[in-house]
């Protein structure tokens, strides 16, 4: 079996179309502004936050809106990421293809990893923003916060820090009430 880096192009930037050559071994391949980024498959505890954000999100969101949990790809312009939780347009779930185009996608989700928590409040957070995604939502497990980013002018502002033991509540994207205290 052949190995990521042995399968590294060593003459151009990483594309979707060389991600489908690796291995299907556990781990998430992402693109961030040609590179390749490898993180390994979530903890249960992850997973379970996930699921459960997930859950509450699709019970709450509008017939236009789809929640889509780990596994969907967004394309942005100089990369790909696979967010926990994306929000999209529903109409963009009934056309072919792999990815999310940036267009489609209202909300992202990540919950913080402890391998690659600086993907996610650093890389992710400026490509998300510059490429117009409205709402990022952060999930720090250890914490049990969940941080509400949104959109202005290409960077995200800071709207809250929702601390466990507090019910929150929000208009944006969609009326949508939760705790994160609860998410385990």
């Amino acid at each position: 079996m052949s190995s990521a880096l042995e399968l590294l192009p060593n003459d151009r930037p990483w594309t979707v179309e060389d991600l489908e050559r690796l291995p299907d071994d556990g781990n998430r391949y992402e693109i961030t502004n040609g590179s390749l980024l490898v993180t390994p498959a979530p903890a249960i505890p992850h997973v379970v936050i996930t699921a459960n954000l997930a859950w509450a999100l699709r019970a709450s969101a509008p017939k236009d809106l789809a929640v889509i949990p780990t596994g969907a790809g967004v394309q942005l312009r100089r990369s790909m990421y696979i967010p926990d939780i994306v929000v999209v347009h529903a109409a963009a779930t009934t056309r072919e293809g792999k990815l999310f185009d940036v267009s489609d996608v209202v909300l992202v989700v990540e919950v913080l990893s402890p391998s690659n928590a600086g993907t996610d409040l650093v890389l992710k957070r400026h490509d998300y923003a510059a490429d117009g995604i409205a709402w990022y939502w952060i999930v720090d497990p250890a914490a049990q916060t969940l941080t509400v980013l949104e959109n202005s002018d290409g960077s995200y502002l800071e709207r809250q820090v929702v601390q466990p033991g507090a019910q929150w509540a929000t208009d944006q994207p969609f009326p949508f009430s939760i705790d994160p205290g609860k998410l385990r």
